[in-house]
């Protein structure tokens, strides 16, 4: 018994119990989540008013903007990754993400539908608490335009992808996999 109070007195003197971790995940989904669908919605909007090619720049662009926005607000590291990059300079995950993104692989194909995946962990950074979270981000439609078969995306729209990511691997999704995730770093 008094071993068990020694522990949970040693956790809770940490700055953030074991127990908050379910309030921070709320608060940081809360918070973060809500560029998903703009970024969706914008990138909807740019290849109904010009193409898929027309749309690249939304997704090159724009949509790191508005995530740049979220972690001006919140001060929190804010950005998407993947195993397979587009833009490995901004896209690359570190061992923690990568982890989680093969973690998400696996749970998908255990038949857990990936718009439900996320991950969240308090862990120690530099000796400071930071929650670590991650969300999955499945291919919808939209992406399928750009993400899709490679043997699917017509010669100009591969020449323009060719273009801005040299180094492109980000193709060959289908519909409902999981392309990569919006990922959190949130100093406690």
């Amino acid at each position: 018994m008094k071993a068990t109070v020694g522990i949970a007195l040693l956790v809770c003197t940490l700055p953030v119990c074991a127990q908050d971790l379910a309030a921070l995940t709320g608060e940081t989904r809360a918070t973060v989540l809500p560029v998903i669908p703009k970024v969706i919605a914008t990138m909807q909007e740019a290849v109904a008013a010009e193409g898929v090619a027309g749309a690249i720049p939304v997704c090159k662009d724009l949509a790191p903007q508005l995530i740049g926005a979220k972690r001006a607000d919140t001060g929190w590291d804010i950005r998407r990754v993947s195993l397979k990059t587009r833009n490995a300079e901004r896209g690359t995950p570190d061992a923690w993400e990568a982890a989680q993104l093969a973690d998400f692989d696996r749970r998908a194909a255990s038949g857990e539908k990936p718009e439900t995946i996320e991950k969240s962990e308090i862990v120690t950074v530099n000796g400071r608490p930071v929650l670590r979270y991650m969300k999955a981000l499945p291919v919808s439609e939209v992406c399928l335009g750009c993400h899709g078969p490679v043997d699917g995306l017509d010669g100009e729209l591969r020449r323009k992808l060719a273009e801005h990511y040299p180094n492109d691997r980000a193709t060959g999704y289908a519909k409902g996999q999981i392309r990569g995730a919006l990922t959190v770093k949130r100093p406690l």
